[in-house]
């Protein structure tokens, strides 16, 4: 994970600064939450009857407050989307949270704390992986651009790699005004061709967490607006729980 590397000298190293501009990409307008790993124990696992019942509540709720024209900023068909699409795993030791699609299972793979994959399609993946570090926030290793750039000189320097570029910085606020970095690239590599990545980073506790989203986004297949709109929700829903 080229973000893991990014930082991996940030527990031995001196700290960075960079006055670099900020700049920052389009989110959407709505978001509902969810964890990873709370509601999946296994690769096949089903969901608890527990969450089955909240989140009809939920969905039924939400389609009143549409149907009494209660939410009239909000796209229906997207939010409708999002409800079908997402639910929330939130990780129990490590104590982050975030959404993770309906169509992905969780695997287990050694140096992440928790990996999900989509069903018969292992490439497209969200994980999330925590270390400890020296710094007591992000801002301590530098701006958001300069992580970026940090960020896109790591995979370029991958033999696989044939091409990198950011497409995207951004930084936002998350839970009790938490500090979040986010960025959003593309690479092309021998292994697994054209990608669009989605990633996400905060320090809590001398703690780094860095979430991972990859996807395939070849010329002959490009990224579909939906799903890229689903990818984003993941995103922007990382945050300490």
């Amino acid at each position: 994970m080229a973000l893991q590397t990014c930082f991996a000298l940030s527990s031995q190293a001196p700290y960075y600064q960079s006055n670099s501009p900020k700049s920052c990409f389009p989110k959407t307008v709505f978001s509902i939450s969810l964890s990873k790993a709370s509601f999946l124990t296994g690769n096949n696992d089903p969901l608890p009857l527990s969450f089955c019942s909240s989140k009809r509540k939920l969905n039924l709720a939400i389609l009143a407050l549409i149907i009494n024209g209660s939410l009239p900023n909000i796209s229906k068909t997207t939010l409708a989307l999002e409800l079908e699409q997402l639910q929330r795993y939130t990780d129990p030791k490590e104590g982050f949270t975030l959404l993770i699609p309906f169509s992905y299972v969780k695997v287990d793979k050694a140096g992440a704390t928790v990996l999900f994959e989509e069903i018969n399609k292992a490439s497209n993946n969200v994980g999330v992986v925590v270390n400890p570090v020296r710094l007591t926030s992000l801002g301590e290793f530098g701006t958001p651009q300069f992580v970026a750039d940090k960020l896109i000189l790591a995979e370029k320097r991958k033999e696989s790699t044939k091409e990198a570029e950011v497409i995207g910085v951004a930084e936002r606020s998350g839970h009790g005004g938490l500090q979040v970095y986010e960025f959003e690239y593309k690479v092309d590599s021998t292994r697994g061709g054209m990608k669009r990545i989605f990633s996400a980073a905060f320090v809590v506790s001398k703690k780094l967490y860095l979430l991972n989203i990859s996807h395939s986004d070849k010329p002959e297949s490009p990224l579909a607006t939906q799903t890229r709109m689903m990818l984003e929700e993941v995103l922007h829903s990382f945050d300490i729980a």
